[in-house]
């Protein structure tokens, strides 16, 4: 596989106007996005995007991705989904998907076993599956783009809060929702590294935002009045990283609490301008639904079968690998700071 960690700065950047465009045009009936019946290009692949929720910053800019992917294949493409990040919202769309027989459904899971019977039936029905983002179990899909494997984020989240910290002190966890595969897999890998790297580092606790910010933002006060020796905030969701600086921003934790995990540049730019959150990772999320949609695109046209060794072309991002149990990796995750965080636009 070709790729390079350093892609996201060379990427086609999303203006702020975009993604806000692309939020308003969400469409949760269960629609194209455009409002127009049958997706945004005509052709005889179609592929349906699915995240976890409409309306989410990290998602408008997978479905830039994936969008001109389509397009870029001659694909029709229409986004649907819920307002909120639960695994039953997601049953519906999928059903929709299969009785509309797309090509194929690319979807971000709420849940690694709810959303299962929908999916194989959809399968059963010829809809190539591809999970991006956060996976279901294996047998319920073609194919996984992952961003990024467990042990990098881990890593990458493990370092950033200890050097920000000394090293040393009370860190707790803010997830998103508590059956959210990607999340506990990557908390789970992220205490592990933490216990056997920085032994002076306690994980407190770990509390769920659900990827809504005011639950997100209530949660972070929440953990600095249940633990006042708290040194930092690890929140491996966009929408909790946000929110948590936010809050941190205009309360006295200000330079007392770290705040660092997984953000879009976008979202967190005001608050390492201000000195909130001195720096934090993430991967360029519109290449994953670019890599997800290309996937799908081969999967689709018989080009590959998801087995391990399977190679495909991904636009400009390079050829990919499958590798074992079905999982192409996108790559590392990136650190933005207040050195370049002003490079992007995402």
């Amino acid at each position: 596989m070709k790729f390079s960690v350093k892609r996201v700065a060379a990427g086609v950047a999303v203006t702020a106007a975009a993604a806000l465009a692309l939020a308003g045009c969400a469409d949760t009936s269960g629609g194209s996005a455009g409002g127009e019946e049958g997706g945004s290009t005509s052709g005889d692949l179609s592929v349906t995007l699915l995240p976890k929720n409409l309306g989410n910053p990290y998602f408008d800019a997978s479905r830039v991705g994936a969008e001109a992917a389509s397009e870029d294949l001659g694909a029709s493409f229409e986004e649907v989904g819920p307002t909120e990040a639960t695994p039953d919202g997601q049953v519906s769309y999928i059903n929709t998907a299969a009785q509309q027989q797309r090509s194929a459904l690319v979807v971000s899971a709420n849940d690694p076993n709810a959303i299962c019977d929908a999916l194989n039936e959809a399968s059963d029905a010829g809809v190539k599956i591809v999970t991006f983002d956060s996976d279901t179990n294996a047998d319920c899909r073609d194919l996984f783009i992952n961003q990024a494997d467990a042990a990098g984020i881990a890593k990458v989240q493990g370092d950033l809060i200890a050097e920000q910290i000394g090293e040393e002190g009370q860190v707790a966890i803010l997830s998103a929702a508590a059956n959210a595969t990607n999340q506990n897999t990557w908390n789970d890998a992220f205490e592990t590294y933490v216990a056997d790297t920085y032994p002076d580092i306690e994980i407190v606790d770990t509390v769920y935002g659900d990827d809504d910010d005011q639950t997100s933002y209530d949660r972070t006060a929440a953990l600095l009045q249940t633990y006042p020796e708290l040194k930092g905030i690890v929140s491996p969701t966009t929408v909790g990283s946000a929110a948590a600086a936010r809050y941190i921003s205009t309360s006295d934790a200000k330079g007392e609490v770290a705040v660092t995990g997984l953000g879009t540049p976008n979202q967190m730019r005001e608050y390492v301008e201000d000195g909130t959150v001195e720096a934090f990772a993430l991967w360029n999320p519109e290449d994953l639904g670019t890599l997800a949609t290309y996937a799908a695109g081969a999967l689709v046209s018989g080009d590959i079968t998801g087995a391990e060794g399977d190679t495909f072309a991904a636009g400009d991002l390079g050829e990919f690998t499958v590798g074992a149990d079905g999982v192409v990796l996108l790559g590392d995750p990136f650190v933005f700071d207040a050195d370049n965080i002003g490079d992007f636009d995402f």
